[in-house]
C-alpha cells in the first residue's frame, strides 16, 4: 500500500473537517454551508462579479446559479447588471444579508481562534510557508487583484 501523500492527504482531510464543522454551525443560522461561505465572502468583497464567485468557489455554473437564487429569494443578496459589462452581473448583499454575513464571520473567527490557540507562532510560520509553496507551484490565482477588478 502506498504511503499517504505528505501535503495533499492532510489538506484534503482538513478541508473536509472544516467544511463539515462549519456546515453544522451554518444550520444554526438557517444556512447551508455553501450559502454561509458565499455570504462570508460577499461580506468581505461585495459587490463582486458572478465570474469571480465562480472562480473562487469552483462551483458549476448551474450550482452557483441555484445557490444565488436561494440567497436572493431569501432577501440576502441582490444581482445587478455589471456597470462595466452589461452582459454580466455583480452580486451585493442586502442589509439583511450583511447582518447575516457578519454572524457567519463571527462563527469563522471563533473557529480560527480555537485553531490558533492550539499552535505556536513557529507552527503558523511553517504553515504559511507550505501554503506559499503551493501557490508558487500552482501559479493559480482564484481571486482577481484589485487592479484586475477595476479593469
Amino acid at each position: 500500500m502506498p504511503e499517504p501523500l505528505i501535503f495533499l492527504s492532510p489538506l484534503h482531510k482538513a478541508t473536509r473537517q472544516i467544511g463539515t464543522y462549519l456546515s453544522s454551525r451554518m444550520v444554526e443560522l438557517e444556512l447551508a454551508g455553501s450559502e454561509g461561505h458565499v455570504l462570508a465572502y460577499l461580506g468581505s468583497y461585495a459587490p463582486v462579479p458572478i465570474s469571480e464567485l465562480s472562480s473562487v468557489f469552483g462551483h458549476r455554473k448551474s450550482t452557483l446559479t441555484s445557490l444565488l437564487d436561494r440567497l436572493e429569494e431569501r432577501g440576502l443578496i441582490r444581482r445587478d447588471v455589471h456597470p462595466g459589462d452589461r452582459r454580466s452581473f455583480v452580486v451585493s448583499l442586502t442589509p439583511r444579508g450583511r447582518k447575516l454575513a457578519t454572524r457567519v464571520r463571527t462563527v469563522t473567527e471563533e473557529f480560527e481562534a480555537r485553531v490558533r490557540a492550539g499552535v505556536t507562532a513557529k507552527d503558523l510560520e511553517g504553515f504559511r510557508r507550505v501554503m506559499d509553496s503551493i501557490a508558487n507551484v500552482t501559479q493559480v490565482e482564484l481571486k482577481p487583484t484589485r487592479q484586475e477588478k477595476s479593469a
